[in-house]
């Protein structure tokens, strides 16, 4: 399982590592703004971790063509972690090192946004407030790292849950239920 999990988990965060690097030139210039940055993001997370479906088919491929949920759930779920850890490592140096005005970036494109729909200027002072709190809170790398691994996650875990029911199989003759094992 090991090295099923540290090929599959290591080449889906070398995509999400490479998709984010590919993406930064375009958002100094303008091409990717907020508005689209979100969906080619999550695009990208998603795309890279289709390999946590691969690497599961291939633990089961390659261990006598059975696998329960329970064990390709736990493959899932690491190479899942792996991947996070490099999508987690890649921002901290992209966020760090090339774009320390991204949250300034952000907090004026979200009050800009406010704005032009219209929001109370209460709104908006409460919403500058809580731009200005989380961008003290992302001066702590832990802080911004665990914010940045619940980006990611949520979708390996459900591409894990899905990969794992589709995806496992009985040994032929093993019974369906525990109780049908007792009986």
């Amino acid at each position: 399982m090991k090295r099923t999990v540290l090929v599959f988990g290591i080449l889906s965060g070398l995509i999400a590592t490479a998709m984010m690097w590919l993406t930064l030139p375009f958002m100094h210039r303008g091409v990717i703004n907020f508005k689209n940055g979100e969906v080619i993001g999550y695009t990208s997370i998603f795309l890279s971790l289709l390999l946590v479906f691969f690497g599961i088919r291939s633990y089961r491929e390659n261990h006598g063509g059975t696998i329960t949920f329970g064990r390709a759930f736990s493959v899932g779920i690491l190479i899942t972690l792996i991947s996070c850890c490099f999508y987690v490592a890649s921002w901290l140096v992209i966020y760090y090192n090339f774009m320390p005005d991204f949250m300034d970036r952000y907090a004026a494109h979200v009050i800009q946004t406010m704005t032009q729909a219209g929001a109370s200027d209460a709104a908006l002072k409460a919403k500058q407030i809580e731009l200005t709190s989380m961008k003290e809170m992302l001066k702590n790398p832990l802080i911004n790292a665990a914010m940045t691994f619940i980006e990611p996650f949520p979708v390996g875990l459900v591409m894990t849950l899905v990969s794992a029911g589709i995806l496992r199989r009985r040994a032929p003759g093993a019974p369906k239920t525990a109780a049908a094992a007792i009986a």
